[in-house]
């Protein structure tokens, strides 16, 4: 079994009751083959409790996750490997169409696609399944 992947990032926010700054953490990770990320609060002020969480990670903690730590990047070790094989897992993996897939497979390539550790790390996974030698790394 794989080893999961965790980021996490510590922020404030307004409380959604009081209006008081309240302290959240948010966590994103690869966890059994999975994706998932939660959310979860609380206000010193008013004792609210918020806790959310899901698959598809939120555009702002995204950007909270890739400030604080920086992006991943996907490499390939062989830039000659079957690109019908690269093709097919970019656009299953991440639902995409061809035009997209031919776009995101340059970036693969060029050693230029990027994200959270965890979502790189996913798509690092599914293409060594199919073959290919992949890895995420942080600069």
């Amino acid at each position: 079994m794989e080893e999961p992947v965790f980021e996490s990032v510590r922020y404030s926010a307004p409380c959604e009751d009081c209006g008081a700054q309240l302290e959240r953490w948010g966590v994103h990770g690869l966890i059994g083959g999975s994706l998932r990320w939660d959310v979860e609060s609380m206000c010193s002020a008013c004792g609210q409790t918020t806790a959310d969480c899901g698959q598809a990670l939120p555009y702002r903690l995204r950007d909270r996750l890739l400030t604080d730590h920086g992006p991943a990047t996907l490499h390939v070790a062989d830039p000659s490997v079957e690109r019908v094989t690269l093709m097919r897992v970019l656009r299953a993996e991440l639902g995409i169409g061809l035009t997209d897939a031919k776009a995101v497979l340059g970036q693969v390539l060029a050693g230029a696609y990027s994200g959270t550790l965890p979502d790189v790390e996913y798509l690092a996974r599914k293409l060594r399944r199919a073959g290919v030698d992949a890895v995420a790394t942080r600069p």
